[in-house]
C-alpha cells in the first residue's frame, strides 16, 4: 500500500535575540533549498504543481510504500540543518491536509515533522527526535524530550486537537528550549492555542544542533511492525521567531 503526503512548502526563521529574524524559507522546491533529501525503502520526494497551499506555487510531494518484510524505516522528508539549539527560542509552523478519504480508523501514528540530532558518539542512542509533532487516528499529539541522552524523559500532550480530512489545517509552536524549568511550549491549531506549558524542560542537555525536518515518517508502520488500513496525505510547514513568521496564512 502508498501512502502519498505533499509537502506544499516550508517557511522558517530562528533566533535566539528578541528581534523577529527569517534565516531560511523554502516555499515548495525540492531538492533545491534544502540540506538534505531523504527517501527511505520505496520513498520519493519531488517537486510538483498540481495540488498547492493557497492554489498557486509548487508543492514537494513525498510518497512512501509499505513493504512487507522491510524491517527499515520509513522516512520520505527534506531536512533544514539548523533547527535549534538549547537555550535559543523559536516560533515553528506548518499547514497540513489529509485527503478526503483519509482513513481515521484503525488509528496508526504518522509524523509530520521533527527535530533530530545524531547522538552516536555517545553510545547511548543513535539519531534521536526531541520534539516532534504527529497524528494518531484522527487526534493530533505533539511531545518534549528532556534529560540527557543516557537518561531521557519524553513528555507526551495528546489529543489536542481533531483532525479532519479534505480541509487545510494549521499548526504553530512557540519554544524556549531549555534543559531545566525555564522552558516553555505552545501549540496553536487553526489559531487556537491548544497547548500551554512554562516552566519545564523542553530539550535534552546538550549543546550539539537539532535539524528540522518535516515531510512523511510512517513510523507506526515501524513500529506497530505493519501497516493499518491505507492512506492518502497532504501537507505544508512552516517556522519562525513570531507567530506571524510561522503563519502559512501571513507567508510573504
Amino acid at each position: 500500500m502508498q501512502l502519498t503526503p505533499i509537502l506544499i512548502g516550508f517557511f522558517a526563521a530562528l533566533s535566539n535575540t528578541t528581534s523577529a529574524t527569517q534565516t531560511f524559507a523554502n516555499q515548495g522546491t525540492a531538492p533545491a533549498g534544502w540540506d538534505f533529501v531523504l527517501e527511505e525503502n520505496r520513498g520519493t520526494v519531488e517537486q510538483v504543481t498540481n495540488i498547492v497551499y493557497g492554489g498557486s506555487g509548487t508543492a514537494i510531494k513525498a510518497t512512501q510504500t509499505y513493504t512487507p518484510g522491510y524491517t527499515g524505516r520509513y522516512h520520505s522528508e527534506v531536512h533544514h540543518f539548523q533547527g535549534y539549539h538549547r537555550r535559543e527560542q523559536g516560533f515553528y509552523g506548518f499547514a497540513f491536509r489529509l485527503q478526503d478519504d483519509w482513513q481515521f480508523s484503525p488509528a496508526q501514528s504518522y509524523n509530520l515533522g521533527q527535530f533530530i540530532a545524531d547522538f552516536t558518539d555517545t553510545g547511548c542512542d543513535d539519531w534521536m527526535p526531541s520534539s516532534m509533532v504527529w497524528i494518531v487516528g484522527s487526534q493530533l499529539a505533539t511531545r518534549v524530550r528532556t534529560g540527557t541522552v543516557c537518561n531521557q524523559g519524553t513528555t507526551q500532550f495528546l489529543n489536542l486537537a481533531t483532525v479532519s480530512a479534505g480541509t487545510w489545517h494549521k499548526v504553530e509552536i512557540q519554544a524556549s528550549w531549555q534543559n531545566d524549568d525555564t522552558g516553555f511550549y505552545k501549540l496553536w491549531f487553526d489559531g487556537v492555542k491548544v497547548l500551554e506549558k512554562f516552566n519545564i524542560a523542553t530539550t535534552i542537555d546538550d549543546t550539539r544542533e537539532f535539524q528540522f525536518h518535516v515531510g512523511l515518517y510512517a513510523n507506526g508502520w515501524h513500529d506497530d511492525g505493519g501497516m493499518k488500513g491505507t492512506q492518502p496525505f497532504r501537507q505544508q510547514l512552516a517556522t519562525g521567531t513570531t507567530f506571524a513568521d510561522a503563519d502559512p496564512d501571513q507567508w510573504s
